[in-house]
């Protein structure tokens, strides 16, 4: 198995966000399966015609998220993460709502706050 990316100049994510995504849906779908050994920074940036920092910042976002652990000089894998993105998103759209509360929005106002988050967050109406 190889890892297949492709990078858009044209598209408007940054090229970093575009390796991150990438990789992150192809663990989340399993076709990255967990233990999967991901190229090393350069190598990959080397493959793609990115600069290296670009590969590693889109790493540490990955670790950052749980969808990678890096094993010292054993590599970088795919982590077995389960639902851990959507039991972290449970809990921050938790911690959410217990401030909105504390704050006094109602509940139509902390709907329309998150939903202008998730607007500007993902760039389409949510």
């Amino acid at each position: 198995m190889t890892l297949q990316i492709e990078i858009d100049p044209e598209s408007g994510p940054a090229p970093y966000e575009q390796v991150r995504s990438q990789i992150a849906d192809r663990a989340r779908d399993g076709s990255l399966p967990v233990g999967y050994r991901l190229p090393t920074v350069r190598g990959l940036a080397a493959d793609l015609g990115l600069a290296a920092n670009t590969v590693a910042k889109a790493y540490r976002a990955l670790e950052a998220d749980g969808v990678i652990e890096t094993r010292g000089r054993n590599g970088t894998f795919v982590a077995a993460t389960g639902d851990a993105a959507a039991h972290e998103a449970a809990g921050a759209a938790a911690a959410f709502a217990q401030r909105a509360r504390r704050l006094g929005l109602t509940e139509d106002e902390a709907r329309a706050a998150a939903a202008d988050a998730l607007r500007a967050a993902y760039g389409r109406g949510a």
